[in-house]
């Protein structure tokens, strides 16, 4: 059961005005397209939608790209050479404050400032060497040497918090007791991972490490869960290495060796690096080209790198989304967190279309499955029937040609005036109705025989009726199918809501034939095979229709002329051209068909002069209808020639 918060009306709240009807409806032509409910839905959530107040809901691809302009913002806004070469910058402002006061110094007649000149003169002159030698320097200037205290210090909080990101706090003091206590959690963390490794359970000594730095460590429950998180942190760091040019991942990798005097924190940080590095799936390729001009401090490369690679995961889980409903699986915070609350709000409408679609009852999920209800596929048909009708003029639902009414029972919902012989069916609306009118109003109303209407019932004349739609790969490839499909929705919608007795079955049909039932039809999909088996699908339909009474027809929709004909040994024969033995195996066909008194009306896309001759040699024998259509007016063709034909064939029974 779904709860549902409610609260005043306070205007900033965003209203959810999902249509499931109406994004059914705009989701329908992909259906019939790909005849693949979930692929359908992919599609929806990947270009997104309108909703009904005419708002955009962005679809996947337009979230998956601003999350690429996110990362190349991030990419072009900042440079990791600038970062090293911001701290060979600072060195060099050390030195030279220093070299002012030695230069003020030696003037005021300072003997000791010539030697100290030549000390700095004689530093070697990469970065880990200049600080080796100026942690043993003596400097002249007090404020010189606070700056280069302060550097050392920032630059070992830095390092610390680029792989502990989780514990800054505790680590920005580095007082001796901090570092020591540092060095003892490094050297028990490695022996539970390095035991872990080994495959021994070490549940209950890492709930006595938690006890003991429970209070500088990220609240998790297991060594996966801190591992977890101190492993993005280290892929950071072995990226942001990576992505160094050699010179400069080596000095760095010694200015890091030289920031920590303490031999055993140096060596249990050495050995934390080799432990988390070795776990599986660990990622430090350096995938992440920075390329701007903003330097970023070592203390910033785990924000800016785990930044990076959230964006780069949720991309991944975006592009990669395989069913509508692995959208629920989305973290929603981080998608606000990367792309803002719009995002959130889109991602949130997208993730809800399939549920709010299975709860208007118009689609079904059985075992992770995803199909059409009944109601979705009725919703299908008068879809497509609407619109095969808006186009036709003069022609409504139903409306056909009709002189006479029959003697059923069921009411047309039409009258007309009494006359003498007529069934006594009194409409006892239109009657009163026609007595107001005359008298002009007034009680007592008093009835003439004039005013009488009776109600008109339908005619039961039974037809039954077999569409035969071809799937051959020409059809999609000469944009055929869709229209074909949506005309025989359409078609389906319209026989069984207006002529429920009639009988209407499908077959579907290329190298070979195959029934279809209406609920399997938004499914199919053409065939990837070649041939155009029309003496099967013939063969097929006079079968249904062998057992049915009353009038029977066979609705033939193609685009090619047959290609391939069954042999007695029941294997199917094939060739284009098409051979004179598969001409005549299909016109032999269409002769069984008019011995058995079946009508064959055909509609005909793209037709040549090849399949013109075969159709007219088809008509010659049935004497059957032809219409050369093309895919703007199928519909109209079919359904608009079923209604009359029908019509007609009330007037002869």
């Amino acid at each position: 059961m779904r709860r549902r918060r409610y609260s005043q009306w306070d205007g900033s709240q965003e209203v959810d005005d999902l249509d499931a009807l109406g994004l059914f409806d705009e989701l329908s032509e992909q259906l019939l397209y790909h005849g693949d409910l979930a692929a359908a839905l992919r599609d929806l959530m990947s270009r997104g939608y309108r909703s009904p107040s005419g708002r955009d809901v962005p679809g996947l691809t337009d979230l998956l790209q601003r999350l690429r302009e996110r990362r190349d913002a991030l990419l072009s806004e900042f440079g990791m050479s600038q970062t090293y070469e911001q701290l060979r910058e600072a060195v060099e402002e050390i030195l030279d404050e220093e070299g002012r006061s030695l230069d003020a110094a030696r003037q005021a007649g300072d003997a000791d400032a010539s030697f100290k000149e030549l000390e700095l003169a004689a530093l070697p002159p990469d970065l880990p060497g200049k600080i080796r030698s100026l942690r043993e320097y003596e400097f002249s200037s007090v404020e010189a040497e606070q700056r280069f205290e302060r550097l050392l210090s920032d630059l070992r909080e830095q390092l610390l918090q680029s792989t502990f990101s989780q514990m800054k706090e505790a680590l920005g003091r580095q007082t001796p007791e901090d570092l020591a206590r540092l060095r003892d959690l490094l050297s028990e963390l490695n022996e539970l991972m390095e035991r872990s490794r080994e495959g021994e359970d070490v549940g209950d000594a890492f709930r006595d490490f938690m006890s003991r730095y429970g209070d500088i460590l990220p609240p998790v429950n297991s060594l996966e869960e801190l591992m977890a998180i101190l492993q993005s942190q280290a892929e950071a760091m072995t990226s942001f290495m990576n992505s160094l040019d050699p010179a400069q991942r080596r000095e760095l990798g010694d200015l890091f060796s030289e920031l920590f005097g303490d031999l055993d924190l140096r060596w249990q940080m050495e050995r934390f690096s080799e432990n988390i590095s070795s776990m599986p799936g660990f990622r430090g390729d350096g995938r992440f080209g920075f390329r701007g001009e903003q330097p970023f401090g070592l203390g910033e490369v785990g924000d800016n790198f785990a930044t990076l690679g959230r964006l780069d995961d949720l991309e991944s889980s975006l592009k990669n989304m395989a069913s509508p409903f692995g959208l629920s699986d989305i973290d929603l915070g981080e998608v606000e967190e990367a792309l803002g609350a719009d995002a959130r709000h889109a991602l949130e409408q997208l993730r809800s279309v399939a549920q709010q679609l299975q709860e208007a009852g118009l689609i079904e999920r059985t075992d992770g499955y995803l199909k059409m209800s009944p109601k979705g596929l009725r919703r299908i048909g008068a879809k497509a029937l609407e619109e095969v009708f808006r186009k036709v003029d003069g022609v409504g639902l139903g409306q056909h040609i009709n002189a006479r009414s029959g003697r059923g029972g069921d009411l047309e919902y039409q009258s007309r005036p009494y006359e003498v012989g007529d069934p006594f069916n009194l409409s006892l609306q239109g009657t009163l109705r026609n007595a107001l009118l005359r008298q002009g109003g007034g009680l007592p109303l008093r009835l003439d025989p004039s005013d009488f209407e009776i109600e008109l019932t339908e005619n039961q004349v039974s037809c039954s009726t077999v569409l035969l739609l071809d799937l051959s790969l020409s059809m999609p490839l000469r944009e055929n199918f869709l229209p074909a499909k949506k005309m025989a929705m359409a078609l389906h919608s319209l026989i069984s809501s207006r002529f429920p007795r009639d009988y209407f079955g499908i077959v579907g049909f290329s190298e070979i034939a195959h029934e279809l039932t209406p609920a399997t039809l938004p499914q199919a999909t053409w065939d990837y095979v070649y041939g155009t088996n029309i003496e099967h699908a013939l063969m097929l339909a006079r079968s249904m229709l062998s057992s049915r009474n009353g009038t029977k027809q066979i609705l033939l929709v193609t685009d090619g002329e047959p290609t391939a004909h069954i042999l007695p040994s029941g294997e199917v024969f094939f060739s284009y051209p098409p051979a004179p033995e598969t001409i005549r195996a299909t016109l032999a066909e269409v002769r069984r068909c008019t011995r058995a008194n079946i009508v064959i009306n055909s509609f005909v896309l793209d037709a040549n002069d090849e399949l013109r001759s075969f159709i007219e040699h088809l008509t010659s024998i049935n004497r059957g209808r032809v219409f050369y259509a093309d895919p703007s007016n199928l519909g109209d063709y079919v359904l608009v020639d079923f209604l009359r034909s029908r019509a007609s064939m009330v007037e002869e029974g």
